[in-house]
């Protein structure tokens, strides 16, 4: 028995490298020694591929940009004068989901586009018109005027486990339809830092630039995600490629449709991930869980009688690894549906039940510091925006940590005392902000004339900035 499982496993790995690494003769080699099932499988991946590449599409988008004009008047950052826009162009891919042509694919392939077009598979062309976007999934839905399409079947991401075979399929570096194949590495990856929910499959299979938006598909044909990016060193694939489960995706596609936006669950409480030391200290049996830090008034967590300092451990009987598993499971479920969360208080086990209430709807992420009117106030005059991955990614941060400065009023306390809009703030009076609404919380208690003391973070340079109000 054991000899046959050891010839097994050589078969799978002899189809994997004829399949995925393209060695010239693997395949007939395989065909001439693999047993039946191997062949099999073999046909399998054929018929898919075959079966999916005719609904899966490029889109070509246009941009325009402009480019800042730097001159020596020493203008601080963001406040340099624009040149006149140019038209820029981007690559990516899509998936058609129903015959009359609405198309899947990621919000970052179609972000800030004037024009789009759809190119399918059979050559023709189509002008496409974005309907529905949600960065926070980066999800998108394109809309092109067509009947009779191919379609891509939906299948079930929660089935997906490591080690499945799956394909890839996209339109990568401008080829026109390209395959990849692979296996999955891991499901529910988080802090990849392309979205703000984020439930990533991980695959091995090839995401090159261009696929985004594309189909990862089961060998059954059934679509299990949409490829979105890659973790690379170099800008090309080196095995280590995302999808987004085709659940989170079909759900926010359904809801765009339906509402214009997407209706969430939420916990109503701040969350963070339990470290080792942090389980030692609020004596935890294991390193996972979630640590509520705050609560939102009158929010789900705080109705349902949860506490600060209290780690969720299970979520409907399922263990909660961290906060980003626990946060995408309330986004996903039911308006008023409610749940039993396991957690441990001051080291005891309890239970609460909890009550899912929509999420608030998506406000400006710029804020002005409380009192800011104010003349006297130290950070009066200021404005400061949250840091998203993006504007980490643009600042060049390692970190979404702090606050950005992203205006000073001229002859404010602030100006005066040299804050200049790209200035990240960490600490106010050696206190840390982690976020906006920490910084707003920080920033309420302080009195006109009280003395400030600011930690910025300037293009690298760490300085303490004291203001002394009036």
């Amino acid at each position: 028995m054991r000899a046959r499982a050891v010839h097994a496993v050589a078969i799978w790995l002899a189809l994997f490298a004829g399949v995925c690494l393209g060695q010239a003769g693997a395949a007939e080699r395989l065909s001439q020694t693999s047993s039946p099932a191997v062949s099999d499988l073999q046909a399998q991946v054929k018929a898919t591929a075959a079966k999916i590449i005719p609904a899966v599409v490029n889109i070509a988008t246009t941009m325009l940009v402009r480019d800042q004009a730097f001159s020596d008047e020493g203008l601080p950052f963001g406040l340099f004068p624009e040149s006149a826009p140019r038209r820029q162009v981007g690559q990516g891919s899509g998936v058609v989901v129903s015959a009359d042509g609405y198309i899947i694919t990621n919000n970052h392939v179609i972000a800030d586009a004037v024009a789009v077009e759809v190119l399918l598979a059979d050559r023709r062309q189509f002008k496409g018109r974005v309907v529905a976007t949600d960065p926070k999934t980066d999800v998108a839905v394109v809309k092109i005027q067509a009947t009779g399409l191919p379609t891509v079947p939906w299948g079930d991401s929660t089935e997906l486990t490591v080690g499945d075979f799956v394909l890839a399929i996209g339109n990568p570096m401008g080829l026109n339809q390209t395959v990849t194949f692979g296996i999955v590495s891991a499901v529910g990856r988080a802090d990849v830092g392309v979205a703000d929910y984020e439930d990533f499959i991980q695959v091995d299979a090839p995401i090159n630039p261009g696929n985004s938006g594309g189909a990862l598909v089961n060998v059954k044909g059934e679509l299990v995600g949409i490829n979105t990016a890659i973790a690379s060193t170099t800008g090309g694939s080196e095995g280590v490629g995302f999808a987004i489960p085709i659940n989170m995706a079909r759900a926010a596609m359904q809801s765009l449709l339906k509402t214009g936006r997407v209706v969430r669950g939420f916990l109503g409480a701040s969350t963070q991930d339990v470290t080792p030391l942090l389980g030692k200290l609020f004596k935890l049996p294991d390193v996972k869980g979630a640590i509520i830090t705050d609560l939102m008034a009158k929010g789900s967590a705080e109705k349902a009688g949860l506490k600060r300092g209290d780690v969720v451990v299970r979520f409907d009987g399922k263990d909660v690894l961290d906060a980003g598993r626990l946060r995408n499971w309330i986004a996903g479920a039911p308006i008023g549906s409610r749940h039993r969360l396991d957690v441990i208080r001051d080291g005891k086990p309890a239970q609460v039940e909890l009550a899912v209430q929509e999420a608030p709807r998506e406000r400006a992420r710029r804020a002005a510091a409380p009192k800011a009117a104010t003349p006297g106030h130290p950070l009066g005059g200021l404005m400061v925006d949250e840091i998203t991955p993006a504007v980490a990614g643009q600042l060049g941060l390692t970190s979404t940590g702090g606050v950005v400065v992203a205006g000073v009023e001229e002859g404010s306390l602030a100006e005066v005392a040299g804050l200049m809009t790209g200035d990240v703030i960490l600490e106010i009076n050696r206190h840390p902000v982690t976020s906006l609404p920490l910084f707003q919380r920080l920033v309420e208690p302080i009195k006109n004339k009280e003395l400030t003391l600011l930690l910025v973070n300037r293009q690298g340079t760490f300085m303490y900035v004291p203001i002394e109000g009036e």
